[in-house]
């Protein structure tokens, strides 16, 4: 394969940019650091698409995640693409994200507390859950299992935009990734089967819907014998994102603020942020800051979204291949875990 080259090319027709498009990770493939074969897979993935009827979400970065998802093999990218399409219609993403009123959102919080605050050392976002205190039964008194995993998916368009932009125009270089602390304290074994339905559920949402969004993953508080487990479980991770996980104990603050800087971690997890209301309810961060956010696509009047045309007869439908492997940010299936269900 050629080198790649420095800088992005650009498609004036989808490429409306207005924060930075080359990516600090250089690794080929990522924004800037593309070959021109590579190049030439975004632009053959994008005339595949539009004959199959697409019209939004075609710009260069968004297919590049897909394709470093599917290590650049463009049927398995148009499909993972085309598979998000129609889950994002099924649940009509484009107008919930204008309209999501989440106002159970104080006492789903009490068992389930998930929030974006601040950056870390790279300029990312931080994204916190803490699971300790997850009570499916006393949590559905309150919402449904279809609101939790809407607001999860809101969250995850509101990070593409306005977090990572603003968070992008800050560091001035381009951000696509989050850092993400996941507190297990007080995570014992019995909780497993009452949220494994609900977290499988939210795992294949990430997976298969928003590929290349995982910049770190730290596990604190890990209980005992969790990283034995991991050991087993990594087995069915790409390496590239086993590189990116962290399991740590109870003293897992030096590690963790090697990462993110005290003044944006929460007192509660070793840092010396406490902001008024609570760290969990402030969204905190450069997306919240005038200099450097700016009105999200989906906020705006005149953009009016149609992906609705589709074209079934492009689509591979994987009946006659094998299972694929999960790649990217994603999980390779364990020959066991139906047995879990």
């Amino acid at each position: 394969m050629a080198s790649a080259e420095k800088g992005m090319k650009l498609d004036p027709k989808y490429d409306h940019y207005d924060f930075p498009t080359i990516s600090p990770n250089t690794l080929s493939g990522h924004p800037g650091h593309t070959t021109p074969e590579q190049d030439a897979q975004v632009h053959q993935l994008r005339m595949k698409l539009e004959a199959a009827g697409y019209t939004d979400r075609l710009d260069t970065l968004t297919l590049l995640r897909f394709l470093r998802a599917r290590k650049f093999d463009v049927a398995l990218s148009e499909k993972m693409f085309v598979d998000c399409e129609k889950w994002r219609k099924d649940t009509d993403l484009d107008n919930l994200v204008r309209t999501w009123d989440y106002k159970e959102k104080p006492e789903v919080f009490k068992y389930y507390p998930q929030y974006y605050h601040k950056t870390d050392k790279d300029g990312r976002p931080v994204y916190i859950e803490q699971l300790g205190n997850i009570d499916l039964a006393a949590m559905y008194k309150i919402t449904t299992s279809e609101r939790m995993l809407n607001n999860l998916a809101v969250e995850y368009e509101r990070l593409a935009d306005p977090r990572l932009p603003a968070c992008s125009r800050k560091s001035g270089t381009l951000l696509e990734t989050c850092c993400t602390i996941m507190d297990l304290k007080g995570v014992g074994i019995t909780k497993v089967s009452s949220v494994y339905s609900y977290v499988k559920q939210a795992s294949a949402i990430s997976q298969n819907y928003y590929p290349e969004r995982l910049g770190r993953l730290y596990l604190i508080n890990a209980p005992w014998g969790f990283s034995g487990v991991f050991n087993v479980v990594k087995g069915w991770l790409d390496p590239v994102t086993v590189e990116k996980i962290h399991v740590l104990g109870s003293g897992y603050q030096k590690e963790l603020l090697s990462q993110v800087p005290a003044e944006n971690l929460p007192k509660m997890f070793g840092g010396s942020c406490e902001c008024d209301g609570g760290c969990g309810f402030s969204d905190a961060g450069p997306w919240t800051d005038p200099e450097w956010t700016k009105p999200a696509k989906w906020q705006r009047e005149d953009n009016v979204i149609d992906n609705t045309a589709t074209n079934p007869g492009t689509i591979p439908d994987g009946s006659a291949q094998k299972p694929v492997e999960m790649q990217g940010d994603e999980i390779k299936p364990a020959p066991a875990l139906h047995q879990l269900e």
